[in-house]
């Protein structure tokens, strides 16, 4: 059966994980209404994207 030769280092096993860490999502501004949105994504908020209405709001 395999086994670890030697423990693992603190310093070793914290490089290891150290790409595990959960990313921080990335926001923009809509060019139209000013919220919040994800980038390449169509705005929740007023349904446009790139510049053009793609989606009638959910409020009308």
């Amino acid at each position: 059966m395999a086994v670890p030769k030697r423990k693992v280092s603190p310093h070793r096993r914290g490089n290891r994980r150290a790409h595990d860490s959960l990313k921080v999502e990335a926001f923009h501004e809509c060019s139209n209404c000013g919220e919040l949105k994800r980038p390449h994504n169509l705005c929740p908020a007023c349904g446009f994207y790139n510049g053009r209405e793609v989606l009638a709001p959910k409020g009308i």
